[in-house]
């Protein structure tokens, strides 16, 4: 049974847009424009060179690399 909340790395999409000012798309392609880095540096590229937080950086590239997989 479902209690209709969002969860997962897309529970973060909301403030990750109000946060940074851009639709969740714009971080998407930018993560996967950063090719086959590992997971951890592509949340560091993401954090230094466009200081977003750890936790909504790692969200973003959980969800590109879960779809990926897909």
């Amino acid at each position: 049974m479902s209690d209709g909340k969002v969860k997962g790395p897309t529970s973060y999409f909301p403030s990750i847009e109000k946060t940074y000012g851009q639709p969740i798309e714009h971080w998407l392609g930018i993560v996967r424009g950063l090719g086959e880095m590992k997971h951890m540096d592509q949340v560091a590229a993401l954090k230094a060179d466009h200081g977003l937080g750890h936790g909504h950086a790692n969200a973003i590239v959980a969800y590109v690399r879960a779809q990926a997989k897909g």
